[in-house]
Order: structure tokens, then sequence, then C-alpha cells
């Protein structure tokens, strides 16, 4: 035990200057400085064994589990345990596992002893799972509440050895709300690409795991494995083949965690970012409709891409295909009536490119001259009818004023 030296200085009165002089009657002083004796002797207590563990450099046992564990209220935890003795010793036989809460020196404190698989004390309902001649203690802590949230120590009791692991407990922590489940996608995301999505969620109890469901395929199978430090997760998986329309798509998972009374659930969302080629590209003219020779047009080039596309216009010539402009938009002054055909679009990234000519603009010129020459031939038509039609009334009144004469 680490030794102190207090020295109580009784007078009348006492002027201690902390910003501002403040003077204490001689009793007032003496039960302040007892409050210090007091606080140093509990230090001293507390950290006694956390001394003996820095002096110490080989205690007598030490355990092998997680330095830090959280559990859900109303739930169960399964705590990885192994133990190892300073000396060879042999466990073979009966053995005695004890766990102790709050500080390992039970001598001094016997009602920090929760667990005594002799039967002798259970405190808290937990079981021992392992076997303790194979120097295995894991343990089985039932209907944890946040009251048990607690550093633990665990004790071996054999015929020929008795220790306690008093340098190496873990702290439990128990919290009302559950795990929010882990959404594992690949990084840089293609299309046509083949992927593997994973949800995984803590599971602190393996006998009781948490029920896993998302907005992916609701047959997916659970999986409970081990981690390297003897905890367990739980996790679903699915293959997917990505294309333009999964980009944008928001991936839902959620967790189910069995307690007493009922279930306690936590939603975790992805959005998933796919990259892919040029779709959908069109191109448009303004004004549209028919203009004529030497008119400013503007030609305009959109797609849907990711990342955005590289817009570049070409013309057709008989040398071969020029760059006429870089850029979405072209604007141009026509020479002739069917300039545009040799006109075209391409959007490219890094995936693909895509091309668009001006065919339908011909077709839209063809269609508006169509329609014209179909407006032209109505209007001949029209009027060879109501020529007809004078012709016929003409030919009538005659005939009818013939026939008059001859009567």
């Amino acid at each position: 035990m680490k030794s102190f030296q207090i020295q109580l200085l009784l007078k009348s009165s006492h002027c201690v200057k902390k910003g501002r002089l403040v003077c204490w009657s001689a009793a007032s002083w003496m039960c302040f400085s007892l409050a210090i004796v007091c606080s140093l002797l509990t230090f001293q207590l507390v950290s006694g064994a956390a001394d003996d563990c820095e002096t110490n450099k080989k205690p007598e046992m030490v355990i092998t589990t997680p330095e830090k564990l959280e559990a859900l209220s109303g739930s169960c935890l399964q705590v990885p345990c192994n133990f190892s003795a300073k000396k060879s010793a042999s466990f073979t036989g009966k053995n005695f596992g004890v766990w102790i809460k709050s500080d390992s020196r039970f001598k001094e404190s016997p009602t920090n002893v929760i667990f005594n698989s002799s039967g002798s004390i259970k405190t808290y309902p937990l079981e021992i799972t392992g076997n303790l001649e194979r120097q295995n203690c894991t343990t089985v802590f039932q209907n944890l509440a946040r009251k048990h949230s607690d550093i633990y120590f665990f004790r071996i009791e054999h015929t020929q050895f008795k220790a306690t692991a008093s340098c190496s407990g873990f702290h439990l922590t128990v919290k009302d709300s559950p795990w929010s489940p882990s959404i594992n996608v690949p990084s840089d995301l293609k299309e046509h690409q083949s992927v593997t999505v994973t949800c995984s969620a803590f599971t602190p109890c393996p006998n009781s795991p948490p029920e896993l469901t998302w907005n992916l395929q609701q047959d997916s199978l659970r999986q409970t494995q081990e981690n390297t430090d003897g905890t367990f997760t739980t996790k679903i998986q699915e293959n997917i083949t990505l294309s333009d329309t999964h980009d944008g798509y928001n991936i839902r998972c959620s967790a189910r965690y069995p307690v007493i009374g009922g279930n306690k659930t936590a939603e975790t969302e992805v959005t998933l970012s796919v990259s892919y080629a040029p779709r959908n590209t069109s191109a448009s003219i303004s004004p549209s409709g028919l203009v004529s020779a030497g008119s400013w047009v503007e030609l305009s080039c959109s797609s849907r891409a990711k990342p955005p596309p590289r817009f570049t216009w070409f013309k057709n010539s008989k040398h071969g295909a020029i760059n006429v402009s870089v850029g979405p938009i072209y604007r141009l002054q026509r020479t002739n009536m069917t300039d545009l055909e040799s006109y075209y679009c391409e959007a490219e990234n890094i995936l693909g490119i895509q091309i668009v000519t001006l065919n339908h603009f011909k077709d839209h010129e063809t269609d508006a001259l169509w329609g014209e020459a179909a407006g032209g031939f109505t209007a001949i038509i029209i009027l060879i009818c109501g020529a007809y039609i004078l012709w016929r009334l003409k030919f009538k009144r005659s005939a009818f004023h013939q026939s008059q004469v001859r009567n």
C-alpha cells in the first residue's frame, strides 16, 4: 500500500487564498482534512488490485476474454472465456468457477461474489457452459438489466490450485436500445458487376440470435458465425448483378432481437451508387420544324449516365467525321435544306459511348414537307372539286334552258 503523510494544522482560524480569501474555523478545517483522508483511503482500497497488477507482472492466473462487452436488457450474453495459470497446474477433477463483480478481492467484500458453480452462491442468473477441466470458463448471463453493468472477475477453485484473475476482468455494459445492423456493399460499383451484399448484426447471445430482414430477397439464409475474439455475428447475404436501375436504390435491413416480453428492433439503410454507360441519349433542334436556309439553329444533346457524359458533335463529310463542337449544345447557320442530316452527337463516359444521329430531323422535315405538299394537294383537290361542281351546275342550267326553248 502506498504511503502518504497528512499534516493537520489546527489553528483558531485558517485562511486559504483561492481567488479570494476564505477563513475557516479549526473545526471546519479538521472536517475538511478528515474528508481528504477518507478519500485517499478509499482510493487506496479500490486501486489496490490495480497496483498489484502493475507490480506483479505475472499474476497467478489470467483469463482471455474481450475487455469490454455489451448486452441488451431483457436478453442474454455469452462471455467467451479461457483461463491459464502462472504455474503449470492440472485442472483434472472437480473444479468450481466463481464470478466476482466490482472488486476481485472478495474477502474484503463477500457480497461481490455473484456466482459459484458449487451451487453455494447464485445471486445472478448465469451458467458456466465451458469445460473447466480444459480451462474454458465461457459463461452465459441470462435476463440482464442495466443494473448488471459492472466489471467482472473470474476465479477458479480446484483442490490443487485456487486463484483469481484479478488483472484480467471484463467490463459489461447493458443497454436498452439494440445495435443497428451493418450493411456491407463493395466500393466502386459498376453496371454488369456481380456483387455480394451483406447485412450483419452483433449477436451477444448465439443461442438467441437476432432475426434479420431486408428489402432484397426475403428467403436469404441466416448464418451465425464466431468472430476471432469469441463473440458472434449474425448475417444474411445476397448476390446481385448491377444495372443502371440500381443507382440510387435504398437497401434497408432490420435486426429484431428477442427479449423478455417481446422484441427490440433496429434498422439501417444505405443507398447504392452505381456507375453506368450513357443511356437514352437524344438530340433536339431549336427552333423545331422547317426553317429556311441561312437561319440559325441550335442542336442540343442529352443523356443519362454516371459519371456525367462528355458530349461531342460531329459532322460527316467526304473526308470522314469532323469534330465540330464539344458540349451538349451546338449552334450553327444552315446552308441548305439538307445539311442537318450530316450531324450527329456522341455521349461518352469511362464506361461507354452512345451515339444519336439526326435522321429523325430529316424525317421531321420530310414530314413537314409532306404536310405542306399534302396541304397543297388538298387545296388543289378542293379547287378541282369546286370547279367541277360549278361546271355541273352550269351544265344543268344550260340543259334546262334548252328544254324550255323546245317546248
